[in-house]
């Protein structure tokens, strides 16, 4: 499998440091309010690289991360009067609601930075000993930028173009612009652990590095997040990182693409910015995630109303498909054609290759459809070649975390009941009857569709 890595701008063959076990840090929400839709794409794209990893034979060790410590749950707390864990524990369950709507997997861990304190203070020691960090008289303690060399290889960008960005905020004692804090020291009233530097709390940066090291070890295969994480947080998390440890953070970096809405930046400013919760009331939650996997996961995508209408039309395809499939197998005969059984195979070369060409969830979706239209287009299949294109049909988009996370319906007994009574009319010459009973069917919100194969019924 060729990745786009962030680190080298270019495309590099993925290769496990041992055996076939991946490593994967994903950097995870800030928890003090719902997710968005933004923070929906990279929760959907890695949960779709790992779920692709796995079925590609891997052994997938995926950390996600919980920030439940920060500025923002301290404003929070501030704001409803209530403590930033309670902001944090309320927000982790909403998060559920939303991640599992998206059919996104539990990582292997869930660590939050509350729960990491300790290993936190391990890795700022070691910098303060290696003369990469200095606390300050006040209890703040900053990464000396400028003690690492590489700083900025992540970006692209040498230092002195990032230093002409940089400031001494009010009240920062800090030696250098550049400098990041580790560490701050706790205002009156604010969340705080003791330290060596007094009571306070860890910095954004130095929370993944702790939590990825712990759990990962010193050398990540995979660091993901998204495109606005680069600069500073995923250069910071190196510098301090390779200054602890003297080796390498991470061998890949993935960083997934900006997503605007109505073609403009999602901000609130503007009163385009949409929560999951808000969209999935209207469209439901695979929608959101058909957008995420609709597009080359570096390019940009749109949100509009037109564009989520379309990912619930397409999805309705897949899923009439699905459905016709089942109805198809119940009635199919032992014997038949079997030209459906090549069609599969080289469909699932096609996704394959799509997906190994970095991660190309477009051209894999579109190797999905194929096989919806060459499925849709036979004829006289037996019964075992329509149960392998619907077992090739769940292996491809439950790669992609579509359809499978929908339940399927079965039809109550008493419409079942009403169809044979209406079939039986039917053989009567009782049409009068026969369009009594379908009304009744159509009414209790079912739609009963005569095939060649007898009646069908689904759910409106």
């Amino acid at each position: 499998m060729q990745i786009y890595n962030t680190l080298s701008r270019k495309k590099e063959e993925l290769t496990p440091q041992q055996g076939k076990e991946i490593k994967i840090y994903a950097c995870g929400p800030t928890v003090y309010n719902y997710i968005h839709i933004g923070n929906a794409r990279p929760l959907c794209v890695f949960d779709t690289l790992r779920r692709y990893l796995k079925y590609r034979g891997y052994d997938v060790n995926f950390v996600q991360n919980f920030t439940d410590v920060d500025d923002k749950l301290i404003n929070k707390a501030k704001e409803e009067g209530t403590t930033v864990p309670e902001v944090a524990e309320r927000f982790i369950n909403e998060y559920w609601t939303d991640a599992d709507g998206m059919n996104i997997m539990r990582a292997d861990t869930h660590p939050r930075a509350t729960e990491n304190i300790e290993q936190i203070l391990e890795i700022i020691n070691s910098l303060v000993e290696q003369g990469h960090a200095y606390a300050t008289p006040d209890g703040d303690v900053y990464f000396r930028t400028r003690s690492f060399d590489e700083y900025g290889k992540l970006s692209h960008q040498p230092l002195e173009e990032l230093e002409a960005g940089a400031r001494i905020g009010v009240g920062e004692t800090k030696e250098d612009p550049m400098d990041f804090a580790l560490w701050k020291a706790a205002k009156p009233g604010e969340i705080c652990w003791d330290s060596p530097y007094g009571k306070g709390r860890p910095g954004w940066h130095i929370e993944c590095s702790a939590m990825s090291r712990r759990y990962l070890g010193d050398t990540l295969d995979i660091h993901c997040g998204g495109q606005d994480l680069i600069f500073p947080h995923h250069e910071n998390e190196i510098a301090q990182s390779e200054c602890c440890t003297h080796k390498t953070f991470s061998r890949f970096w993935m960083h997934n693409g900006y997503i605007n809405v109505d073609n403009r930046k999602m901000s609130k400013s503007l009163n385009n910015f949409f929560t999951v919760r808000e969209i999935s009331e209207k469209y439901g939650y695979e929608p959101i995630r058909y957008m995420m996997v609709s597009a080359h996961y570096r390019s940009p995508i749109n949100y509009s109303v037109e564009v989520i209408e379309q990912c619930v039309a397409a999805l309705e395809r897949l899923y009439t498909c699905r459905d016709n499939l089942d109805f198809a197998i119940s009635n199919a005969p032992e014997e038949g054609k079997s030209e459906l059984k090549a069609c599969c195979d080289e469909r699932r070369e096609q996704f394959i290759k799509a997906m190994d060409d970095d991660l190309n969830t477009a051209d894999a979706l579109a190797a999905v459809f194929e096989l919806v239209r060459e499925i849709n287009s036979a004829q006289g299949e037996s019964k075992a070649s329509l149960e392998y294109a619907a077992q090739t049909f769940d292996e491809l988009t439950g790669v992609l975390g579509l359809v499978d996370n929908r339940k399927k319906e079965e039809i109550p007994a008493e419409i079942l009941e009403m169809a044979n009574q209406r079939q039986e009319a039917r053989k009567n010459r009782d049409f009068a009857t026969a369009d009594k009973l379908r009304d009744e069917i159509t009414a209790r919100g079912y739609l009963l569709e005569d095939t060649k194969d007898g009646p069908k019924i689904t759910r409106k």
